[in-house]
């Protein structure tokens, strides 16, 4: 039997695939959030929050929520990925003639559909909601990318938490400071609002650049330095996070 890494992981991630469509709770859960924060922060505290921009506050929260979501959501991968090690799925699939790392690609590349088809309905409500956009098909496609690495970083961040926790609980709880992240930088409001050690964090964490870009996109300004910024973050923690979950999986199963 062939141990094509496409190939394994393709057949690996149509089961995972499968099982979300059956079981299309995790979507729903994943859009309740940010949802609930976009209601609340439009129709509660969006009229006592001036950010300076011409621009309905709901178009300039968006992006912000956005992360917001893709954060929740890597939250179930962490939690798939331990209840797959404690059920002993992993053994049986190293008896297995196929690529062991298609195990954990196909972990990501559901996490991936899973969280694109989330950001889809969020997106959906905001225009519900009066989101409105004269952004061309090409900003629409950079924002997809950037939300694509995001999310392939942060879930390959979700595999080391996977393979490293004790518990359930363990295994997604390291989503909650992510999911915070966002109110730490110019996802709400502009960081020059903050007292000074908070603004000079919010300027300095991957959170801002990657809003300023997405909202830069939609609103077709100039993308600026943020746009490399942006990206380097996202590299930077794809790389990092991806060597240290296939080194965590190594000596799992060495």
């Amino acid at each position: 039997m062939s141990t094509n890494i496409l190939s394994d992981t393709g057949i690996l991630t149509g089961l995972s695939l499968r099982h979300i469509v059956r079981s299309p709770d995790t979507i729903i859960t994943t859009v309740v959030t940010p949802v609930a924060l976009m209601l609340l922060f439009v129709y509660v505290l969006g009229g006592a929050i001036r950010t300076g921009s011409t621009d309905s506050y709901l178009s300039y929260m968006l992006p912000g929520i956005l992360l917001i979501t893709v954060a929740s959501g890597i939250a179930y991968t962490a939690y798939r990925l331990f209840l797959d090690l404690q059920g002993g799925i992993f053994e049986r699939f190293q008896s297995m003639p196929i690529a062991r790392s298609s195990m954990l690609w196909a972990h990501v590349l559901t996490s991936l559909a899973a969280n694109l088809v989330s950001v889809a309905i969020v997106i959906g409500v905001a225009f519900v909601m009066g989101f409105r956009t004269a952004a061309p098909a090409t900003s629409w496609l950079a924002v997809a990318g950037i939300v694509i690495l995001f999310t392939l970083a942060l879930t390959w961040v979700a595999v080391i938490a996977g393979l490293s926790a004790k518990s359930v609980d363990g295994a997604s709880a390291f989503s909650y400071p992510l999911i915070f992240l966002p109110f730490i930088s110019s996802a709400f409001v502009p960081t020059d609002t903050m007292p000074g050690p908070v603004a000079w964090f919010a300027d300095n964490q991957p959170v801002t650049s990657i809003v300023n870009v997405i909202r830069a996109l939609f609103t077709q300004q100039p993308v600026g330095s943020d746009f490399w910024i942006a990206l380097a973050w996202l590299v930077g923690i794809s790389v990092v996070a991806y060597a240290l979950a296939i080194n965590a999986y190594r000596r799992k199963f060495r």
